[in-house]
């Protein structure tokens, strides 16, 4: 029974599949892609980094919109192509042979699995090490001063309150006839002058060292000004180069290892207990199971309908709308385990749910269809 015609139709439904779905991943990708992009580009432009910047960051940034519309994409892929075989009436001949829509869901089942596979290394594997590496370059970035601070010749603001001046940059990279206004305390008013200073990185932030230079602080409401001179001074770029978060980490750089079996180091670094890194490793879990439901709900929604000249756009709806309810059951679930991370096999439910969407209305359809003619039953 599982030879000849049937495994062919297996072949083909899942060929469909898989060329819609990379067609409709394509497009979703693009589409984020080029709204992030604009605005990373922007950024980059701003901080004064090349072209090569920009696509490494960009590079780095892919597997997480990759991740975010492969969901989306099985879905579409698995209601058009239902939708097509369902108004060629080829999933009627297919029925009228003796399969169950059990066996008609094969096909869409294997798609659903390479769908969660793929989901699954990218959240699993890809995406936290693209993440980590994504910060790593983002602190490089921010702590690279030069760029976007050492501009001669202009007064620049990088942060409200604070304008920065540099009269003359030696090939050397002496910092001549510096000013340094911070005005972030409304009660007082720092403005720093030295004749020279030197930009010198550390691990944590750049440190501008100026030489023989005065320090005046405005206190307007006391309507006192007090100087002084030093020799030499140290002033901390970090609030300029926006690097204060160096040295923490967020989840979603962790490795999933790391994350159930976390070290003190890790706690430490990203302020976590074990429970709340333990829901986001099993979330990253859960994520590749939904993407294996997600294109069963859509061929099994619209297989309920069964073939009809007016098309199955209700069907359609009614699949829109069980994603809908799934996704919010995702959001439920997220806020109880906010209240209390121990209930990590919450992150499960939205997923098995799914499932059992998915098996209820297999079921359905596979009832037999009563006929009426002039309000007999057949």
């Amino acid at each position: 029974m599982d030879e000849g015609p049937v495994a062919r139709f297996d072949r083909y439904m899942l060929s469909q599949l898989m060329m819609l779905f990379g067609f409709f991943a394509l497009v979703l990708v693009l589409v984020y892609w080029v709204n992030s992009a604009v605005q990373l580009f922007d950024q980059l432009v701003a901080d004064g980094q090349n072209l090569s910047v920009f696509l490494e960051l960009t590079m780095l940034t892919l597997p997480s919109l990759i991740r975010l519309v492969l969901p989306i994409a099985g879905f579409a892929a698995a209601l058009y192509v239902t939708n097509r075989l369902s108004s060629d009436s080829e999933l009627t001949v297919m029925q009228a042979t003796g399969f169950s829509p059990f066996r008609l869901a094969r096909p869409v089942l294997a798609f659903g699995i390479v769908a969660g596979l793929l989901t699954g290394a990218l959240t699993v594997v890809i995406n936290p090490l693209a993440n980590a590496r994504l910060a790593d370059r983002q602190a490089e970035i921010a702590r690279s001063a030069t760029a976007r601070l050492l501009q001669e010749g202009e007064f620049l603001s990088p942060i409200s309150g604070i304008t920065l001046y540099i009269r003359d940059i030696t090939p050397e990279g002496e910092l001549r006839d510096l000013l340094i206004s911070d005005s972030r305390d409304p009660e007082e008013t720092v403005t720093y002058t030295a004749s020279s200073a030197y930009l010198v990185e550390t691990a944590t932030a750049p440190q501008l060292v100026m030489i023989d230079g005065l320090v005046q602080v405005l206190q307007p409401e006391a309507a006192r000004l007090s100087t002084t001179r030093f020799e030499d001074f140290a002033y901390d770029l970090e609030p300029l180069t926006r690097a204060s978060d160096s040295g923490r980490r967020r989840t979603r750089e962790v490795s999933t290892l790391e994350l159930l079996r976390p070290t003190p180091e890790t706690l430490e670094a990203t302020d976590r207990n074990a429970a709340q890194l333990a829901v986001e490793a099993h979330d990253r879990v859960a994520a590749a199971l939904l993407s294996v439901a997600a294109p069963l709900i859509g061929f099994a929604t619209l297989l309920i309908g069964g073939f009809s000249r007016f098309g199955v756009w209700r069907q359609i709806l009614g699949a829109i709308g069980l994603i809908i309810l799934v996704q919010s059951l995702e959001s439920v679930v997220a806020s109880a385990l906010r209240s209390d991370p121990s209930r990590w096999p919450l992150v499960y439910v939205p997923a098995i749910a799914a499932l059992a969407i998915v098996a209820v209305e297999l079921v359905l359809a596979g009832r037999p269809r009563r006929k009426y003619r002039r309000g007999v039953p057949a």
